[in-house]
């Protein structure tokens, strides 16, 4: 075995989730870093396409761990990657990436505040760096068809141990894991419900944009890769709820995951319990070092006015996706479209006139 081949194989590794039995009816998929599914799978599709060459630079846009991919990806494929990110990125993510060779280039703090936020000011800035280079590769993961149709693996190994899934539970960012996952299943399972979680003040299911201090899930732009008639129902969490979830699931299964995993933990653990006989999975997206010192430091969550936050026993049924109430909400989607679920919300407040 040569030496590329090992390192291939290590990157491999972080594909492949643990499955953790959480209840009688409820799994856990725990991901090292979820994002090198689409991540590997994009860039060895377009270096076998031949469009990302030997002196291709490896650009795209993130704050978050599908850049991470990116770069581990970038060192075995002996590529430059240069990452359009937020000024708000973690900082222990920061060092990471530029130790792996990658040039961080980070949006001014001022574009937060413009229609489209950061994420606005992100692809604007991408757009720049395409032209400063010859030649660029981007995988534009919130609108290449390769990000979700990498999840077949993923549908594949819950088939192959599993069996039944009967409903599957995670976090929605850029619409690639769920919407892969999911739709991969159905086509041996097309009962399996999906259920979403998003987070107050972000656009993917109805709400107005706004500032979300909850990271990893969540978007200021739609993306073409989030097919809404996936989901049976969708979950909206807060931050306060989603950090107590994160540390109630360490602190009773010793699973130490990030906050947009506990979020999804939070919907699922419901979900499963209120439907004792249906197999669910909850999806968790990364690990939790990179949140040692916020969400599992308790000095940080008492002065962010987060400690003392109880969980609530079940979500509030709201009938309007567009209102962020309460720290944690829930809406029947029934498998439609954006434009559907919004024009009945637009007939029932004319009808109340």
């Amino acid at each position: 075995m040569s030496l590329q081949t090992a390192f291939s194989e290590a990157t491999e590794t972080y594909q492949i989730p643990r499955l953790i039995r959480l209840a009688p009816n409820l799994y856990a998929a725990c991901f090292t870093l979820m994002k090198m599914i689409p991540a590997r799978f994009i860039l060895r599709r377009a270096e076998e396409q031949g469009v990302l060459g030997p002196d291709t630079v490896i650009v795209e846009t993130t704050s978050g761990t599908f850049g991470l991919a990116l770069a581990m990806q970038g060192v075995h494929m002996n590529r430059r990657v240069v990452l359009v990110s937020d000024p708000v990125i973690d900082e222990r993510l920061y060092r990471r990436l530029v130790d792996l060779g990658a040039v961080v280039d980070r949006v001014p703090a001022a574009a937060g505040a413009v229609p489209g936020g950061y994420q606005a000011a992100r692809l604007a800035r991408l757009a720049e760096v395409k032209a400063e280079h010859e030649s660029t590769f981007c995988p534009e993961q919130y609108s290449n068809p390769d990000n979700p149709r990498s999840y077949a693996m993923v549908a594949e190994l819950l088939l192959e141990c599993l069996g039944q899934v009967d409903c599957v539970v995670g976090p929605v960012g850029s619409g690639g894991s769920m919407c892969g996952t999911v739709g991969n299943l159905r086509t041996v399972l097309p009962e399996c419900r999906a259920i979403g979680v998003d987070t107050h003040h972000s656009v993917l299911f109805g709400h107005a944009d706004g500032h979300r201090e909850l990271r990893g899930l969540g978007m200021s732009l739609m993306p073409a890769n989030l097919d809404h008639r996936i989901f049976d129902q969708v979950h909206w969490c807060s931050a306060s709820a989603a950090y107590a979830a994160t540390r109630q699931l360490h602190q009773q299964h010793a699973l130490f995951m990030g906050p947009s995993g506990g979020a999804a933990y939070l919907a699922a653990r419901w979900w499963a319990a209120a439907n004792p006989s249906a197999l669910t999975v909850v999806m968790l997206p990364d690990e939790g070092y990179r949140y040692q010192d916020t969400v599992y430091d308790d000095g940080w969550l008492r002065n962010a006015g987060h400690l003392d936050s109880s969980l609530p026993a079940e979500p509030v049924q709201v009938q309007d996706p567009s209102r962020p109430e309460g720290s944690w909400t829930a809406f029947d989607w029934g498998r439609r479209s954006y434009a559907e679920v919004m024009a009945g919300r637009l007939d029932v407040a004319q009808a109340a006139r």
